[in-house]
């Protein structure tokens, strides 16, 4: 433990100085105590473990069901409602993105430390930090809030870059996604828009509202848009936007950045796109401008969908659990030709041009919920085997012939134990509504898979009915049970739901699931992207393999160097080769 005294006199804060703190007024940690770095470095979230479950669920589901009472968009109304200007160097300026970022402090430091560099050398090439650094979505998991944003985002961010530097300090904006919602946007408006001139670490923050318009040289902006868990977007943020609007021609091109990558979660819920082919056809269409871009984060890995006059990228690798992207599509209709009939915009095809990791290490990354499930999710593993167990001891007491205790104390009837279990496993499938495709696969697969549990359960009841210890007395077989049984076919069970999830994959049922159910760490992602004199956007598709997981203090560095260092290699290189994207072409909205 660190005894030494902060510059203000007093023992070290166990949480960050306030915001209203410059980042000078802390001096470098020389360890990675948490008292030290004002922050907690976090483990990666278990996304299978039962409370979290729960947890999320019930968020999950107040949030459809209140969301509209709770929505703080319709108060933003109150706040500054500026358009943001980034005037460059010479009509030049650097963009960074990344998205999914609040997660485990090893893959969420990698990305930042890599972020916060005064440049990367790629491919050969030189690439400058961004003047601008824009998050994309989920700065936190698993539920936003005040001290998970602390230890999960905004201390990391700030030992990345403690200090702005010499040569100008970059900005930061940060897009709302579903987790930052849980909420109700309290914790993200107080950390990302409420302050004046406030900063996080060395990036200054300048936005009022979760969702913002930025002007950049070269006859370029960027709109981002809160969809608020894709319902729809509100009346006072498009007043927003056409205000912002008003000041775009016809030689303007727009990225747009949005929560999730609805273009491609329409290929099965065509009506996904809606609520950004509304904003483009009735706010940016006017105008004459291009949408040379759309960008997005919530699935989390990289790919790229290229059309005749428009990118469609997915970047969400700053730090969650890896999803594999095997099951990508290799081409979209966008919007759906189901959505025509709702006056949605012309239809375009684009073809999947790139993904990371490829589609071959993809599916060799889903075998490795064999070994990784269970370790990364042992409250999910000890709850398969408590279920396991009372059914196992249900149906023991069931066969039995004398009314034993067993039968006494599980009065439970064994019936409601086999209906639980396939409750669960279907519920864990998630069937969508009817008129989706695959509907009829998420039932099927999920009652096979609680039909392979109860099975288990009945062959768990015939080795145990086998074993001398079953006729001791009370409470003997129930000690043995809970000491020996319970945790042998939990893993077995455990084991099972693994295989299930690889076979479900294969028909795109629980994908999330397979790959969340492992939280891999390594194969992470962000943008570099420049904008040059004449008007081409240049986007480096940024990769990292493997992240680092050995960090050491660096207590004399200078002030705007990172606090934390890397103790193994960190290595970033191009995904792909460099996207340019030229100028505005014939075709419009």
């Amino acid at each position: 433990m660190n005894d030494h005294p902060t510059p203000e006199s007093g023992p070290p804060p166990s949480r960050p100085l306030p915001a209203e703190a410059e980042p000078s007024t802390r001096r470098r940690p020389r360890s990675l105590d948490p008292q030290e770095l004002g922050f907690t470095p976090q483990r990666p979230v278990g996304w299978l473990a039962p409370l979290l479950l729960l947890s999320t669920g019930v968020r999950t589901l107040l949030a459809v069901l209140f969301g509209a009472y709770l929505d703080k968009r319709e108060l933003q109304n109150a706040l500054a409602g500026d358009v943001f200007e980034q005037p460059g160097t010479d009509g030049e300026v650097w963009l960074d993105y990344v998205a999914d970022l609040g997660d485990g402090f090893p893959a969420t430091y990698s990305v930042a430390y890599l972020l916060a560099q005064p440049r990367l050398e790629v491919g050969g090439q030189v690439l400058p930090r961004g003047d601008i650094l824009f998050m994309g979505g989920d700065q936190v998991y698993p539920l936003a809030s005040g001290d998970g944003y602390e230890d999960r985002m905004k201390g990391p961010y700030r030992a990345a870059l403690p200090e702005a530097p010499a040569g100008g300090q970059p900005t930061l904006f940060a897009l709302p996604g579903n987790h930052d919602w849980y909420d109700g946007l309290t914790a993200f408006i107080r950390l990302f828009a409420r302050r004046k001139d406030g900063h996080i670490g060395g990036w200054r923050t300048a936005q009022r509202r979760s969702y913002f318009a930025v002007k950049l040289p070269s006859n370029w902006w960027l709109f981002a848009i809160d969809e608020q868990f894709g319902a729809y977007i509100d009346d006072p943020q498009l007043l927003y936007f056409e205000k912002a609007a008003a000041e775009i021609g016809p030689d303007d091109r727009v990225i747009l950045m949005t929560p999730s990558p609805t273009w491609v979660k329409a290929a099965t819920k065509p009506e996904a796109y809606d609520a950004v082919d509304y904003f483009i056809r009735t706010i940016l269409g006017p105008t004459g401008a291009h949408v040379r871009l759309l960008v997005s984060g919530d699935l989390h890995h990289y790919a790229r969908f290229t059309g005749e006059d428009r990118e469609l990228i997915t970047c969400g690798g700053g730090g969650a659990y890896l999803l594999g992207t095997h099951t990508l599509p290799d081409e979209l209709t966008v919007p759906p030709p189901d959505t025509l009939t709702r006056s949605a915009s012309r239809s375009r095809t684009y073809s999947l041009t790139s993904a990371f990791p490829s589609f071959e290490t993809s599916r060799r990354m889903g075998w490795g919920v064999f070994r990784r499930i269970a370790v990364r999710n042992p409250g999910f593993a000890t709850m398969l085997g408590i279920l396991q167990t009372l059914t196992m001891l249900a149906m023991s007491g069931a066969a039995s012939t004398d009314g034993g205790p067993i039968r006494r104390l599980f009065s439970i009837p064994l019936v409601l134990m086999c209906v639980l279990i396939l409750a669960g496993t279907v519920a864990f499938a998630q069937p969508p509504k009817a008129n989706v495709p695959n509907h009829a696969a998420h039932w099927i697969l999920g009652i096979i898979h609680g039909g392979l549990q109860i099975a288990l359960a009945a062959g768990g009841t015939w080795i145990w009915q086998q074993l001398p210890f079953r006729d001791w007395t009370w409470p003997g077989p129930l000690a043995v049970a809970i000491a020996v049984y319970l945790p042998v076919v939990g893993f077995v069970s455990t084991q099972l739901c693994a295989l299930y999830l690889l076979v479900a994959s294969r028909f795109k049922v629980n994908v999330n699931e397979l790959y969340a159910g492992q939280g891999i760490e390594d194969a992470k992602s962000f943008l570099r992207m420049h904008i040059q004199r004449d008007g081409t956007l240049t986007i480096y598709a940024l990769g990292i393999d493997k992240i680092c997981r050995k960090w050491s203090a660096d207590p004399d560095g200078p002030p705007d160097s990172s606090w934390v260092r890397p103790d193994e290699p960190l290595t970033v290189r191009l995904i792909e080769e460099p996207i340019r994207v030229a100028g505005p072409q014939a075709t419009r909205h």
